[in-house]
């Protein structure tokens, strides 16, 4: 019992004490038109032994030297993306060394302008710029999915980023809003993509992949002949390093769009924009340490029922599925793990519960065996 809770109170201390410069948190309002409000976060800073970025006054999105990450940003999931930024900076080594890629709908009910604004006013040091996508570039290649959340044409922007960022991004972490990192991005950034693969991703290949594909798809001998002459193993394409540069060469957009299209005259698959990329990386992907998605937190996309963390340590907690942890948190429904993700929470709306030492440090005693 003493060595769990010193390792409670290691992780404790930890998360506390991340960064090494930091200020206060004090309360945005929600005035840019958003309807939204969130809390300042604390100032992360670099360390010393940070390196020196080769346009220190200047920090563009073309500089090679810093990790880039790419997320979306929408109304409906914009909590959930500030408690992710939140979460990569809190645990980076260097968090100043980061520029994130933010892509947001072109008709979503907030404006570009607005959350350029909301995410200035809550990370006021974030090296970030904000992308455009048209959602008619993939509107009608879109059929319907087990729950509609998965038919939003924002889900399909990963498809195009070599389109949307700027060319000289050669490399990107891409990140789901459902998440929260709990350990340093640069290990993930680090991620070596050998044999010429384009992307990397925690596989799995225990899961059953062919409940992922329709009766139609496996019964046709042309089409599936896909996975013929590779091993495919599942991955989840919420959280992966992609290698830009490959991606165009192969043309990889079009080929994806191409089993989109099939999908739209023969249902070949029920999710949505998961199953056009197993059809075409999975056998080819990087494999990447598990403890870099604890994916279907969410549960599944029906209930969205509780679920717990598979075995081993964790680097980024995935709340993939139905279930959303601000959403069940508010709802006073909360399942154990979504208080691993609500430190994280800058919503304006949490300010004034409960966070005694007590209340964390039961949560931290929990799971202090996985996260250390």
């Amino acid at each position: 019992m003493p060595s769990i809770l010193h390792a409670a109170t290691v992780l404790l201390l930890h998360f506390l004490l991340t960064a090494t410069f930091c200020i206060g948190i004090r309360t945005i309002a929600g005035g840019d038109g958003s309807g939204f409000g969130f809390s300042e976060a604390p100032d992360y800073r670099n360390g010393v032994e940070c390196p020196v970025s080769v346009n220190k006054e200047l920090v563009s999105s073309c500089d090679p030297s810093l990790v880039h990450v790419a997320m979306t940003l929408d109304s409906e999931y914009l909590r959930g993306s500030i408690a992710a930024v939140h979460s990569v900076l809190r645990h980076a080594s260097c968090p100043e060394n980061i520029f994130f890629h933010f892509i947001a709908a072109e008709f979503d009910p907030a404006s570009p302008r607005a959350l350029s604004k909301l995410v200035r006013s809550t990370f006021p040091s974030l090296n970030f710029k904000i992308y455009i996508f048209r959602e008619d570039t993939v509107i009608n290649l879109i059929s319907s999915s087990t729950r509609q959340a998965l038919e939003h044409p924002l889900n399909y922007a990963r498809n195009y980023l070599g389109d949307i960022l700027d060319l000289c991004v050669d490399r990107i972490i891409y990140l789901d809003s459902d998440l929260v990192v709990v350990d340093d991005i640069l290990k993930l950034w680090n991620t070596t993509l050998t044999n010429s693969r384009v992307i990397g991703a925690p596989e799995y290949c225990h899961a059953n992949l062919t409940k992922y594909f329709t009766d139609g798809f496996w019964s046709d001998t042309v089409i599936s002949r896909v996975f013929q002459l590779r091993k495919p193993c599942y991955f989840n394409t919420g959280v992966m390093v992609m290698d830009l540069v490959r991606w165009g060469e192969g043309n990889y957009r079009k080929r994806i769009e191409n089993w989109m299209g099939i999908q739209r005259k023969r249902r070949i698959y029920e999710l949505g924009s998961l199953p056009p990329f197993l059809l075409v990386f999975a056998g080819n992907v990087e494999a990447i340490d598990h403890r870099w998605n604890q994916h279907g937190l969410g549960g599944d996309n029906v209930r969205g029922s509780c679920r717990s963390l598979h075995p081993g340590p964790v680097s980024l907690l995935h709340w993939s599925g139905k279930g959303k942890p601000w959403v069940r948190l508010d709802a006073r429904k909360p399942c154990p793990l979504d208080h691993l993700w609500e430190p994280y929470d800058l919503y304006k709306g949490n300010l004034v519960k409960d966070q005694s030492p007590s209340t964390t440090t039961s949560i931290f005693l929990g799971f202090s065996s996985y996260l250390l």
